[in-house]
């Protein structure tokens, strides 16, 4: 199980820097059990509405990523709810300040050690070097 950040699924369904290189990954990725968590929903939506709202995208451009945000979710990659235990252990997390986690990305982290997941893809570096303190393979683009 690979356990996939938002930040990747942003890229992949608006065009950024590394959109060509995520796509390619997301093209050889096929063969992979891909999951995330429900919180997926939240922080995809909040990206595009940051994206729109700073007029890096159009609202017809944040239209047409939802659509694509959603049938990935509905054909690619699993989104598993999270538990309650998971959340306590995103606080953990953010409570040590010198990890620099925001929540989200401490929610994923914990999301992801929770469900054992064999590895994290991001493109977050706070993300990725905490992922590797909690000795979860990390894959970037």
């Amino acid at each position: 199980m690979l356990y996939v950040d938002s930040s990747i699924l942003v890229g992949l369904c608006t065009k950024e820097t590394k959109s060509p290189a995520i796509n390619k990954w997301y093209e050889n990725s096929r063969d992979l059990q891909l999951i995330s968590s429900t919180w997926m929903f939240t922080e995809f939506a909040s990206a595009l509405s940051i994206k729109e709202r700073t007029g890096q995208i159009t609202p017809k451009e944040s239209k047409s990523a939802w659509k694509i945000f959603e049938a990935i979710c509905n054909n690619d990659i699993e989104l598993l709810p999270i538990d309650n235990k998971v959340f306590y252990s995103a606080g953990l997390l953010v409570l040590d300040s010198s990890s620099k986690l925001r929540s989200g990305d401490a929610l994923h982290l914990a999301a992801a050690k929770f469900f054992k997941a064999k590895a994290i893809i991001t493109l977050d570096k706070v993300l990725e070097k905490n992922a590797s303190r909690l000795k979860i393979k990390t894959i970037t683009i």
